[in-house]
């Protein structure tokens, strides 16, 4: 029928009465919905109640315009201008202007700890992102399989769920000759201490390790024997004149008698351990490198085994820099060229190498700095980049030099002589638990950063560090908030402001610089009392002087060396009730303020490091919540008479770790906010059922939550997207 065909209505009154009759139609739609939603659970309706607000940072705004841990770097074979970034806890991000900004692709996958990326070298749209982080913190996290776009990071698929879930992707390397053969490193995932405690219980995590390879784009696996052991692959390289010759790392961080560098020259049907002048023994990560110009020169940076032993959550020592070896003969004889020691004793945490495109006697050795030779390993020039920790080395298609790090990524057109920040938009800050509101303007936030220090958001909007370090718990008195207290790693190294943040003094006169820790200790200011403070080592400290000095008043609260305490709340409604949490799985409850306590659960496993795992009842102390960072496990419990009995209230959560828990009770509603490794989630019937809460919040872990009931919000801070905020429902 033609549109001229077609009559309208033939009077007014029809007009009229076809109105009514649309509105009794949708009138009675309206009155189906509203009977439908009522017959849910209120939580029903949390996921569409209200949006997350970024709060950034993107970057800090300091000299080096920092951002979070960037895992991983790959640039497009053809144009100079598309890099992909893998962030360690915050996910895929893409610029297509050489840096000038970034998107992030992929907020919505099932997990956003990437620890390897690589491109297609026939078509830069299609990239393979490896889920978890081979670089082996505490909280390098668990992956959850590989994934792989074909658009450029529009849309993923998610290849080899159950083939790879709860272990890491060192590597990803794309065959220059055949685009549907990719090869993985797969690891065990992250954590020194107790070993694989980053897994946190994941039922894969002791899955099969060593070499991965696909034929089909990624689709099907086979795991690669031939000569290879199962244990941890820290590297994997393909020859670029030779794909069937590609060279494996084995290099479990402990040290393994099979840890080495493996040759094959079958595409990975049969490998040969290498020796020929490489070590044997006392040997833990490895990263390989080809000259691309050159496939007969390989280079091998070896890093010694990490100790097995800590100090409450400390690094374990041991991993220095064993050497870089070179081989002119495609790997069958090696010679020790030593840089020194790079890696510090972290040579289990960055450990990178990479070769010059045009020239085989140039390369790159990330560790703590980055060191470039020139004259094939006779001696080395410091050209770090403007920030230290290296865990990825690259070039783009013009041949400039990338590196990914711990404040981002930096990229030189000199050989490493002047750097450019590419930080612009890259929001993948990594907070760790113990963020403070400010009592009388509500844009203003202090929390601390993985090895970005202490940071403070202005009114404006602009981040700032006010203090260095890896970045703790903080406070800000609420009665004045002038005074702000910030820490970096290691006990005692606790600092006060009385101006608002522009300065600090030492404010830990009197507490033990030998006990025991959790990385970051944390403390608290008495709710009630503005001048009382309590700081938690292996045991409790407190100030009545606003930190000008300590004393312990407590004993040991853990089982001994070498736990410490990771969770401190004192009870808004009675300052004589606190609660604490310990590395080695205890509960402990204190009804005089903190002197003498008693034991209210034990063999909890959970975080070696600092958690916001406990939150009490506001208006009333005998109720408190346990949120526990572990898969299989009632991931929330309360107990409503001081910790004498638990139950669980875990409803229909997932199972997904939980870092932290809220709570906001005003006397007419208890509504609970869980914190997990995908998002926040909310119950407002004591656990009786949880919905994913409010739109917008990439899948990233919460570790911080904190209910701000003057203004009717919730703030988070993840570990990987920064920090958000959204209105309580």
């Amino acid at each position: 029928m033609s549109p001229s065909s077609v009559s309208g209505p033939s009077s007014s009154k029809e007009r009229l009465d076809r109105r009514v009759l649309l509105a009794l139609a949708v009138g009675l739609l309206v009155s189906l919905a509203v009977a439908v939603v009522a017959l849910r659970p209120s939580t029903s309706l949390a996921l569409r109640a209200a949006t997350w607000r970024q709060l950034g940072p993107q970057p800090i705004d300091n000299f080096s315009r920092s951002t979070g841990r960037i895992a991983g770097i790959a640039a497009s074979a053809t144009n100079p201008r598309r890099y992909y970034a893998a962030g360690a806890g915050g996910g895929v991000w893409r610029t297509t202007n050489a840096g000038v900004r970034w998107i992030s692709v992929g907020d919505d996958l099932p997990i956003l700890a990437i620890g390897a990326i690589a491109v297609d070298p026939h078509n830069d749209r299609v990239v393979y992102a490896g889920s978890g982080e081979a670089n082996y913190a505490f909280h390098s996290n668990y992956g959850l399989g590989m994934f792989k776009t074909r658009n450029g990071g529009r849309t993923w698929e998610v290849l080899g769920a159950d083939r790879f879930s709860g272990r890491t992707f060192s590597r990803i390397a794309v065959s220059t000759e055949n685009s549907d053969v990719v090869l993985a490193a797969v690891a065990r995932a992250g954590g020194t201490f107790p070993a694989r405690e980053a897994t946190k219980g994941h039922p894969r995590r002791n899955g099969p390790r060593g070499i991965f390879r696909s034929q089909n784009g990624g689709r099907s696996w086979k795991r690669l024997r031939g000569g290879l052991p199962n244990q941890a692959a820290s590297d994997i390289v393909i020859d670029p004149a030779n794909n069937h010759r590609l060279f494996a790392a084995i290099g479990e961080i402990f040290g393994h008698p099979r840890n080495g560098v493996y040759r094959s020259t079958d595409g990975g049907e049969s490998w040969r351990r290498l020796r020929g002048g490489l070590p044997d023994k006392s040997v833990g990560r490895i990263s390989i490198a080809i000259a691309p110009s050159d496939s007969s020169r390989v280079y091998a940076l070896i890093a010694r085994p990490a100790n097995k032993g800590s100090n409450g959550g400390f690094s374990p020592g041991g991993a220095s820099t064993l050497g870089v070896y070179r081989s002119d003969d495609g790997g069958s004889t090696w010679t020790l060229r030593h840089p020194g020691n790079l890696q510090s004793d972290g040579g289990y945490y960055y450990n990178a190498i990479a070769v010059q495109p045009t020239d085989p006697d140039t390369f790159y050795i990330g560790g703590l700095p980055l060191l470039r030779s020139t004259d094939g390993g006779a001696s080395y020039l410091d050209v770090t980049p403007p920030h230290v920790d290296i865990h990825g080395i690259g070039f783009d298609a013009s041949g400039r030099l990338l590196v990914a790090d711990d404040g981002g990524v930096h990229r030189s057109s000199d050989r490493g002589i002047g750097w450019q920040v590419l930080n612009n938009r890259l929001g993948t800050i990594q907070f760790y638990p113990g963020l403070s509101l400010h009592p009388d303007d509500p844009e203003i936030v202090l929390a601390g950063t993985q090895d970005n220090g202490s940071n403070k958001r202005a009114s404006g909007g602009t981040w700032t560090s006010v203090f260095g370090g890896d970045g703790g718990y903080t406070a800000i008195d609420q009665t004045n908030p002038n005074n702000v207290f910030v820490e970096f790693q290691g006990t005692g190294n606790l600092f006060r402001s009385s101006n608002g943040g522009l300065g600090f003094v030492a404010a830990s006169a009197g507490i033990s610089a030998g006990d025991r820790n959790c990385f970051l200790p944390p403390f608290q200011i008495d709710p009630n009392n503005a001048s009382r403070m309590l700081y938690a080592t292996h045991r409790i400290y407190e100030s009545t002087n606003q930190g000008l000095s300590w004393q312990p008043i407590s004993g040991d609260l853990t089982s001994g060396t070498p736990w410490a305490i990771r969770a401190l709340v004192i009870a808004p409604s009675n300052s004589s009730t606190v609660y604490a949490a310990t590395n080695d799985g205890r509960v402990q409850v204190s009804s005089d303020g903190g002197r003498t306590w008693h034991l209210a659960l034990s063999g909890l496993r959970g975080w070696p490091r600092v958690t916001r795992e406990l939150a009490v009842d506001p208006l009333d102390d005998r109720t408190v919540y346990l949120a526990v960072n572990r898969f299989g496990v009632d991931q929330i419990r309360v107990s409503r008479d001081r910790g004498l009995t638990w139950s669980s209230i875990d409803g229909d959560l997932p199972d997904r770790p939980a870092p932290a828990v809220a709570v906001h009770n005003d006397g007419m509603r208890r509504l609970l906010f869980l914190g997990t490794d995908a998002g926040v989630y909310l119950s407002d019937n004591e656990g009786g059922s949880w919905s994913r809460y409010g739109l917008g919040l990439p899948n990233a872990p919460v570790h911080d939550l904190v209910v701000d009931a003057e203004r009717a919000r919730l703030v988070v801070t993840t570990l990987g997207r920064g920090a958000w905020t959204i209105a309580l429902p």
